[in-house]
């Protein structure tokens, strides 16, 4: 099964944006990304939305941050992506009058949600401009 990768090709175009303070076109997040341009405006569109970027059009146009660096985690970023399911692991329900099964289920369910809440509180504690300090310390 394939990983969902949105939130890492995201944070990848903000530490862009954060970082450089410039303007990109979505052709240009594309190439950075491997990916089209199409896809990249489908996926900005939510930050727009959100409040954390801007987009301009005509010459000269592209995509900028419109948010304070310092003031965005990582789990803002997670919320306005859209992401769903945080893990590929799922619960098997083919026979629900199991008590295995139910059992089973139930362990399962509260460590994925454990896991899940320490991963949010993480994510709550980085932030972008975090991420651009560090970027900036391992490459001088």
């Amino acid at each position: 099964m394939r990983s969902d990768t949105r939130l890492s090709r995201v944070l990848h175009v903000l530490v862009h944006l954060a970082c450089d303070s410039g303007i990109y076109t979505s052709q240009q997040l594309a190439e950075m990304l491997d990916t089209n341009a199409a896809l990249v405006r489908r996926t900005m569109a939510g930050l727009r939305e959100a409040g954390y970027v801007r987009s301009e059009k005509g010459h000269n146009g592209g995509w900028s941050l419109s948010c304070d660096p310092a003031q965005v985690t990582l789990r803002d970023i997670y919320k306005a992506v859209g992401i769903t399911h945080l893990y590929n692991l799922g619960i098997n329900r083919d026979n629900p009058h199991c008590l295995i099964e139910n059992t089973v289920n139930d362990e399962l369910d509260v460590a994925l949600k454990q896991a899940e809440s320490l991963l949010m509180e993480r994510l709550s504690e980085i932030t972008l401009s975090h991420l651009c300090n560090k970027f900036k310390e391992n490459n001088s």
